[in-house]
């Protein structure tokens, strides 16, 4: 599988730090794999202002929003720490890896993080390409382990034969004291503050997801090497199973071998492509059954709101039409100006006849982009079609060697089912609109068909997207929130369903500013569209709106609100939604994620509710979260998460997110899968001390946003195998993977977060708590360990936080003593859960303090600068690389 990595770097960076860098990582990653895995190829995209090169070839589907790799400088001041943002669980591929530049540049890191190839890489690529986790925890740096009958204080790593002391430093100003660390007498750990600082000579050779930067670590830990009683997220999340065993489970293990060499078959080549302006062609099916439910009308409203608000300054577009034929109704335009967007919607259709021949579409939509370039490289279609076609297949080929990108729109029951095809071999996205009036849908899949450059500041973000059938006389109200990050190109959009004339509207803007109805401007081309464009920047705060119906019938009435950046500087609040996987067969659960985020700053504390959409137009709601429980692997990262198994049938879904805050507050959470910054190292005998981590003020790592409404498109899949007489409750309850239990005087405390009846959603019948003094058993042989009493436990609803507190029967309590809790839940259906992370509470009596407070040694360092506040608009490249197997083929 060809992989692409982006680089968002200053003018004056040349490319020979991470043509290095890769090069590097490709010997290193070669031998840590066993001799399996190498990258081949890298490509650099290279920004569309540069002065182009007779070297730089045209980019084709590479594009920053599938980049695997970002380099940029953080959103507000922050630290270097290289982090890889994960979204799913053991196993699952990460979404990209974040270097910033003074990561790439500055060799001071060197000894805080490795070699910038050889260690910090591959450890982020293990993340990324194979769903495995960090193996130490800042957390809970310390566990109680028990060896020969002596317990004692153990630092979270892997493997556990990684030696070295537990320092603890204090520094004022430059000058900085160092001392062996205490025991906390409340928690019987070592204090807070306290470090692992390693012997910089190591005799074992695990683990990259430990610490990386060890010259003794060449490899992952496996069975034999693996530390199963760390309390790390690898062992969280991956039950305990080393990183070697999750890596070996990959569909890229199973399809190599290794071969018998010390380095690649072939050494990393690069070469560099240049982006151009963005060309995008509309091919719209214009056949009789588009004349069924409204849907030419509602096309021509959709594909209005993208050629006057949606698509970027600057972009060429064009329109073709296409029944058992295709027509080109408007060549290539560059949008220059609003008049240049208004005229563009003059060769919008408006009626429909004939048959569907998808393929013809196309062809002619290559024409069209090949009336600006000779090839169609890097250019766009946005293909609609609403029926069946048995010709498509005769052009896959074809376009698949084309190197053009086409999104792909579903429009009711009947779209060709091979329709997808094209968005899959191309990367374009995946879209899909019902015929429910009420859902928006049709204007939410041409509002999410964005560019891909990675400029957010020019993108069109919608802030609200909301239609409901109002009565004869009555009104629909709401509020719609413009936040501070956006209020440029701000449009308010009424649609209505029924007679041409308007209905009645009210608007305020946050100081008062009244507009009614004669505000607006409708159409004479579509007169079922209100559109009031604010002139500057929106005023910030709530806007409040009134729409009355005055028909004589009922009506859909729907109000959509876009608006761009209000600053180049200042990054935009920005919503990413999907679905963890495009195809499922029932009954496997699928997961709904959203993330939300201001730059690399995830937004906590949101409310998000997702829709999801059938295509008969039957539509769940569900409500996701952030909590670290549930199909939610981590807590406060700004990804919020939730199980769907609402499954009504066979065919196409469509998900929708809406977003509100009130009063938010960003602040950087670390991310969790993230480079270990090294705090020192002991060299014969000396400790040497990295300069600690820079530490920002609350000022610097969080910004005051107020409030703000996002509406997002997560796209469309497809579900097979429902049955078609109903489903029965096939859903367990989820896994618990936030257990926590800890000694109190004589009894033992356990805390989680409450799984549902059906995964993360509604509420299990009864809990099964398990203990034994032997990990393994607990692990292996679960039923056969020790049943807790929980005939007084009760589950709650799920996502409340469960706590229970019991004495252990049957059990010696002393010094030393380790037992270890695991849990399952239990739905009204007998069905039950996955085991439960696994949990120690530990009675650990720290021994007296016998050593000196100081160490003979002071340490004198020189605090390495914090990396400033973005203070310029960077270039933008892409790299692409290749992960070959050790045979040579690309995977």
């Amino acid at each position: 599988m060809a992989s692409t990595i982006q680089f968002l770097i200053h003018k004056t960076f040349l490319f020979f730090p991470y043509q290095d860098m890769v090069k590097e990582a490709s010997t290193y990653l070669f031998n840590a794999t066993k001799q399996r895995f190498f990258f081949k190829a890298v490509k650099i995209i290279i920004p569309l202002h540069w002065l182009p090169k007779p070297e730089y070839l045209s980019v084709k589907t590479e594009s920053y929003d599938k980049a695997d790799v970002i380099v940029a400088n953080p959103f507000l001041k922050y630290g270097d720490d290289p982090y890889t943002l994960q979204y799913g669980g053991c196993g699952e591929k990460g979404r990209y890896i974040h270097f910033t530049r003074d990561f790439l540049l500055n060799d001071n890191l060197y000894n805080i993080y490795g070699s910038r190839g050889t260690k910090v890489f591959v450890h982020e690529w293990a993340h990324l390409r194979w769903g495995v986790f960090d193996e130490y925890n800042n957390d809970a740096p310390f566990y109680v382990s028990v060896n020969s009958g002596n317990a004692s204080v153990e630092a979270t790593r892997c493997s556990a034969d990684v030696t070295g002391k537990y320092i603890l430093q204090s520094c004022t100003g430059k000058s900085c004291m160092t001392r062996e660390c205490k025991y906390d007498q409340q928690t019987k750990l070592y204090e807070a503050g306290c470090k692992f600082i390693p012997n910089k000579t190591q005799f074992s050779p695990a683990s990259i997801m430990y610490m990386q930067s060890l010259p003794s670590v060449v490899e992952f830990c496996d069975q034999s090497t693996h530390n199963e009683n760390a309390t790390n997220m690898q062992n969280k999340i991956c039950n305990h199973k080393s990183t070697w065993e999750v890596i070996m489970k990959s569909s890229d293990f199973s399809n190599t071998s290794p071969i018998n060499s010390t380095s690649p078959p072939f050494e990393t080549s690069f070469s560099l492509l240049q982006t151009k302006d963005r060309v995008v062609c509309l091919v719209l099916d214009v056949s009789g059954s588009m004349a069924w439910n409204n849907r030419i009308n509602r096309l021509y409203q959709a594909a209005e709101i993208f050629l006057l608000q949606i698509i970027e300054m600057g972009s060429w577009v064009g329109i073709v039409t296409f029944h058992s034929t295709a027509q080109i109704a408007c060549s290539l335009r560059q949008i220059v100006s609003e008049d240049v967007r208004q005229d563009l919607i003059t060769y919008l259709p408006t009626s429909a006849n004939g048959g569907t021949n998808i393929c013809q579409g196309i062809y002619k939509g290559f024409e069209v982009i090949n009336q600006k370039n000779s090839n169609l490289d890097g250019s766009e279609i946005v293909l609609l079609t609403d029926g069946e076609d048995t010709t498509v297949s005769s052009c896959l080929t074809d376009v698949k060697n084309r190197g053009l990108i086409i999104h792909t729109i579903a429009l009711g029951p009947s779209a060709a089912s091979e329709l997808e095809l094209f968005s899959d071999m191309t990367g374009g996205l995946k879209l899909h609109a019902t015929d429910t009036v009420d859902s928006n849908a049709l204007i939410d899949a041409f509002s999410g068909i964005s560019s891909g450059s990675g400029n957010i500041s020019e993108q069109s973000i919608q802030l609200e997207s909301t239609a409901r059938s109002v009565a004869v006389k009555q009104w629909m109200n709401g509020t719609v929130t413009v936040d501070s990050t956006v209020g440029k190109d701000t449009f308010f959009v009424v649609t209505w369903d029924g007679i041409t004339s308007p209905p009645d509207i009210l608007l305020w803007d946050p100081k008062g500013k009244e507009y009614r109805t004669s505000s607006f401007t409708v159409s004479n081309l579509n007169l079922r569209t209100a559109r009031l464009s604010i002139a500057g920047t929106a005023e910030v705060g709530d806007w409040l709106y009134w729409i009355q119906n005055n028909h004589i019938a009922p009506q859909v009435i729907s109000m959509i609100v876009t608006s761009r950046a209000a600053s180049l500087a200042v990054p935009p609040v920005t919503v990413k939604a999907h679905m963890n996987k495009d195809t499922n067969n029932f009954p496997n659960p699928m997961v709904i994620y959203a993330e939300v985020s201001q730059g690399f700053l995830p937004v906590l504390g949101a409310t998000v509710m997702a829709t999801v959409e059938q295509e008969t137009g039957s539509a769940v709601e569900l409500k996701l979260l952030d909590d670290g429980s549930g199909a939610d692997i981590t807590k406060n990262d700004g990804i919020y998460s939730k199980y769907f198994t609402s499954f009504k049938g066979n065919g196409r879904y469509n998900l929708k997110v809406h977003i509100q805050g009130r009063k938010q507050t960003v602040r950087l959470g670390r991310r969790q899968s993230r480079a270990l910054y090294v705090p020192g190292y002991i060299e014969n005998g000396e400790i040497k001390m990295n300069a600690p981590r820079p530490e920002v003020s609350d000022e610097e790592i969080q910004a005051k946003l107020g409030s703000f409404n996002r509406v997002a498109t997560g796209g469309s899949f497809v579900v097979e195998n429902v049955p078609s007489g109903g489903t029965t409750d096939v859903f367990p309850p989820c896994k618990i993977t936030d257990l926590e239990a800890q000694f109190e005087e004589d009894k033992i405390h356990l805390s989680w977060t409450a799984p549902g009846n059906d995964l993360d959603e509604g509420q299990a019948d009864r809990y099964i708590i398990k203990m034994s003094e032997s990990f393994l058993d607990l692990r292996n042989t679960f039923g056969d360990s020790i049943s807790v009493n929980t005939s007084s436990l009760v589950p709650k609803p799920a996502g409340t936080k469960e706590s229970f507190q019991f004495k252990p029967e049957n059990v010696t309590i002393e010094n030393g003593t380790i037992i270890y809790f695991a849990i399952r839940a239990v739905d009204n259906a007998s069905l039950t859960s996955e085991v439960s992370n696994i949990v120690q509470a530990a009675l650990f009596v720290p021994p007296k303090e016998s050593s000196p407070d100081t160490l003979p040694t002071e340490v004198i360092t020189n605090s390495i600068p914090t990396q400033g506040p973005l203070t310029d608009t960077l270039p933008t490249e892409v790299i692409t690389t290749s992960l070959l197997s050790s045979q040579g083929g690309e995977i």
